[in-house]
């Protein structure tokens, strides 16, 4: 799906790593299966110390350095199925290489509650939010971090189900995970999506 266009792929990355965690914005939604993105970079900007998030353009963000990298989070604003829009400008400004240089961290309603999987790139997989990044930089090759929130039991519209809050042990299982999560994202800040994928996948 590369196009012209496109961030392109690179075979060096650009100096800067941008994470975005997918969610929705508003407090009811802070405990939904569909803001478990939110979670992780909440948690990656409190263990590195970056400062607290502020407003941009379509999305929130902080950074700082980790190792000798720049860091950049990114919380889009704008509702889950727009979330490319809090990218656009981003990557004008940044100048990031989605191959190399972005990470997206999502749920996963075809994994079952606290499985973890690191990948290159792909498909969507139903994901509202990663249809709209990848529309938005016209590729698929990015990086993402899947984090299992459970299927959906028979009957069940997907929308409401990723929009309702988890049961309270399956949301102490993701939080407990949460650590974890957050030095996966720091290994492939430092070391790419081969060594997180090795790392941490479950």
């Amino acid at each position: 799906m590369t196009t012209a266009a496109s961030p392109g792929p690179s075979a060096a990355h650009s100096g800067v790593r941008v994470v975005v965690g997918l969610g929705n914005p508003g407090p009811e939604y802070d405990d939904s299966r569909h803001n478990v993105g939110w979670w992780v970079v909440d948690r990656f900007a409190c263990d590195h110390d970056f400062a607290v998030f502020e407003r941009a353009p379509r999305r929130l963000e902080t950074g700082g350095t980790v190792g000798d990298t720049t860091v950049l989070l990114v919380k889009p604003r704008t509702y889950m199925n727009r979330s490319g829009l809090a990218l656009t400008t981003l990557w004008r400004i940044a100048g990031f290489e989605a191959v190399t240089d972005l990470l997206v961290v999502t749920d996963d309603a075809n994994l079952e509650v606290g499985r973890v999987r690191f990948r290159p790139g792909g498909g969507a997989g139903g994901h509202n939010g990663l249809k709209s990044i990848s529309a938005a930089l016209g590729t698929t090759d990015y990086a993402r971090l899947r984090i299992g929130v459970g299927t959906r039991p028979a009957g069940t519209d997907l929308s409401d189900w990723v929009l309702s809050p988890m049961p309270a042990e399956d949301e102490e299982v993701v939080t407990e995970l949460l650590p974890e999560l957050s030095r996966g994202v720091r290994v492939w800040v430092n070391d790419g999506i081969e060594a997180a994928m090795n790392g941490f996948n479950r």
